[in-house]
């Protein structure tokens, strides 16, 4: 019987025509492709198996992470050369001779047979769609994962966000300092100053709300659905001596008490909101500030498919939804918020998962200890893919300044953004 490799190879030239944008290696250590192309690695016929069964992106992901494929390459440069060759080579449609030969090649590698047992580590959602609950369920299932985790791929602060990197050539500037400077930026587009209220809805482990009570004198009311993070930001107030001007609470935002806040931030919490609700979640922004208050949003936007993808949908990030940055301010500008600034920070965040990839690829060992392989190639895959979703512009991530105006429609605003942007270095 002739290798399996070459097999493999004629089986996928009947649905992408020309040379193969990889170089494979079967299980049977046969190999073929184009020697630079980077090179899969099919450790067993179960890979096939699993695209039989579940065709397409998701079969895909979930052979790399279970380890039946594997790529020996740099995992964003190779899905960047895979995705440009079927873009610029798109498949064809084979005719029912061709599918015949198709299936017959399936047969013979061992394709053919129950579908395997699925990885570990897919959401399991109940309940209506952002209904309290299943929201709870949904961020629980990405947040939750564990602290210790997120400690070892973030930075110091805990910023789990898109950081705003001013000296990116600077080879002593570092993921924490690009963190900062983000933290920064927010808290002076916002004008916090000593006393200010700000509600930090969606605080994540608390970069926000530590930095602005610390830094700024800022009394923070912090709001998570998370367990853990609401247990991580209240230790971490009390480690930063803040305990006084930080008020944490587990609570979904439609329970948001109160009002007269100087400003409120939403960082990469909106993509969580939902479609339907996010009318509701823009008008309750707009109630909780006093007039002339300030409104802060760092969101993700995409044109196309509102999910992140059945592989992060399922694996990663539950019932998100995104949409272009324009219909977003709409939402906000309908909800009586007038817009004052929107600045996209898209190649912001493929330097800051880049620098999360590389402390993945560092502590490696340390993360496969802690969540085990399976996660820790979910993880991989994940920062791989979206690196290069940022890069290729099919994803955008930007912050959106609104205010609420008077009565008389005074914003309080100052004339110009000179301030939010200090010089940076020498004249």
């Amino acid at each position: 019987m002739r290798p399996a490799a070459d097999r493999l190879a004629q089986l996928l030239g009947h649905f992408l025509p020309g040379p193969l944008p990889v170089r494979l290696r079967a299980w049977d250590g046969s190999q073929a492709g184009p020697a630079q192309a980077p090179l899969v690695t099919l450790r067993s016929p179960d890979a096939l198996r699993r695209l039989l069964w579940q065709p397409g992106e998701l079969g895909l992901a979930e052979a790399y992470v279970t380890g039946d494929l594997d790529v020996e390459a740099d995992l964003a440069d190779a899905l960047s050369h895979v995705g440009k060759t079927v873009r610029d080579r798109p498949a064809t449609r084979p005719g029912p001779a061709a599918l015949a030969s198709a299936a017959a090649l399936a047969v013979s590698l061992g394709a053919a047979g129950p579908p395997p047992r699925r990885p570990d580590g897919r959401a399991r959602l109940a309940g209506g769609l952002h209904s309290a609950s299943r929201d709870r369920a949904a961020i629980s299932h990405h947040y939750d994962l564990s602290n210790d985790f997120y400690a070892l791929l973030l930075d110091t602060s805990m910023a789990y966000s898109c950081a705003y990197w001013t000296r990116p050539d600077d080879p002593d500037y570092t993921l924490a300092d690009a963190q900062r400077d983000k933290l920064d930026l927010i808290c002076r587009k916002l004008q916090l100053g000593p006393g200010h209220r700000l509600l930090d809805v969606g605080c994540g482990w608390g970069a926000l709300t530590v930095h602005a009570a610390r830094e700024h004198k800022v009394r923070v009311t912090a709001v998570t659905l998370s367990r853990a993070q609401h247990d991580h930001v209240t230790e971490r107030a009390a480690r930063e001596g803040v305990t006084d001007l930080v008020d944490v609470q587990l609570r979904h935002w439609r329970h948001i008490d109160g009002g007269g806040y100087d400003a409120a931030a939403a960082v990469e919490m909106g993509e969580h909101v939902g479609d339907a609700e996010y009318p509701a979640f823009a008008t309750r922004l707009h109630d909780v500030l006093r007039p002339e208050g300030r409104l802060l949003i760092q969101q993700m936007s995409r044109s196309a498919a509102p999910g992140g993808g059945a592989f992060i949908e399922t694996y990663i990030a539950p019932d998100m939804h995104m949409r272009p940055v324009g219909r977003t301010v709409d939402l906000l500008e309908s909800a009586g918020l007038e817009s004052r600034s929107v600045e996209s920070l898209r190649e912001h965040y493929t330097t800051t998962i880049d620098a999360w990839r590389s402390t993945l690829e560092r502590r490696w060992d340390d993360v496969r200890d802690l969540v085990g392989e399976t996660t820790a190639r979910v993880w991989r895959l994940y920062l791989a893919g979206a690196s290069l979703a940022f890069a290729e512009r099919r994803m955008g991530v930007d912050q959106i300044l609104s205010v609420r105006p008077a009565r008389e429609g005074t914003s309080g605003m100052r004339a110009t953004p000179a301030a939010w942007y200090p010089r940076v270095g020498p004249a």
